[in-house]
C-alpha cells in the first residue's frame, strides 16, 4: 500500500491553516486549530522554514508565515521538504538496488513514479484548502482531540 507519512500529512495540514492567517500564526496557535501536537507542529515548523516553505519570526510577537502564496506550493514540494524525494521503490531515477540483476525490472518503475509525481506536482495547498472548505460546509466540525495524556481516550483513538 502507498501511504503518505504522518508528518507529511500534518505538514499540509498546517501549510494550508498557515496560508488562511492574516499575520503571523505561532506553533500554539496552529496546533489548536489543527488537532496536531503542539511538539510536532514545532518540529515541522522547523523542518519547513529549513526548507524555505514558511518564514519564522522571532520575539514576543513572533510566528510563522507562508513564504509563498497556497497556490504555487505543490503537494510534492511539501512531501519532499518532509520526507525527501519521492520515490517508490529503491530503483527509481536511475538508482540500482541489490536485486536489479534478477528482477528484471528496473527502471520500469520509473513510470509509475513519474505518473505519481505529476500528479502530485498538479495539486497545490489552495486545491487541497478549496476541498476542505466545501467539506467543512457540508459537516458538523470535528470534535477536538484531547491532549497526551487525558483521561478521556475516546476522543485519540477516533483520531488515531
Amino acid at each position: 500500500m502507498l501511504r503518505l507519512s504522518k508528518l507529511a500529512d500534518y505538514a499540509t495540514v498546517l501549510l494550508v491553516h498557515l496560508g488562511r492567517h492574516e499575520g503571523l500564526a505561532t506553533a500554539a496557535a496552529l496546533a489548536v486549530e489543527t488537532g496536531v501536537p503542539e511538539p510536532t507542529v514545532a518540529k515541522l515548523l522547523k523542518g519547513l522554514a529549513s526548507s524555505g516553505l514558511v518564514l519564522s519570526h522571532r520575539g514576543a510577537r513572533g510566528g510563522y508565515r507562508l513564504s509563498s502564496a497556497l497556490e504555487t506550493v505543490t503537494v510534492a514540494t511539501v512531501i519532499a521538504a518532509v520526507d525527501g524525494p519521492i520515490a517508490i521503490t529503491a530503483c527509481c531515477d536511475g538508482r540500482e538496488c541489490e536485486h536489479s540483476s534478477l528482477c528484471g525490472l528496473s527502471g520500469q518503475w520509473d513510470v509509475v513514479n513519474d505518473a505519481i509525481l505529476k500528479t502530485l506536482n498538479n495539486i497545490t495547498l489552495a486545491d487541497m484548502g478549496r476541498h476542505a472548505e466545501r467539506l467543512n460546509r457540508r459537516s458538523p466540525a470535528p470534535a477536538p482531540v484531547a491532549p497526551a495524556g487525558a483521561e478521556n481516550t475516546s476522543v485519540t483513538d477516533a483520531v488515531s
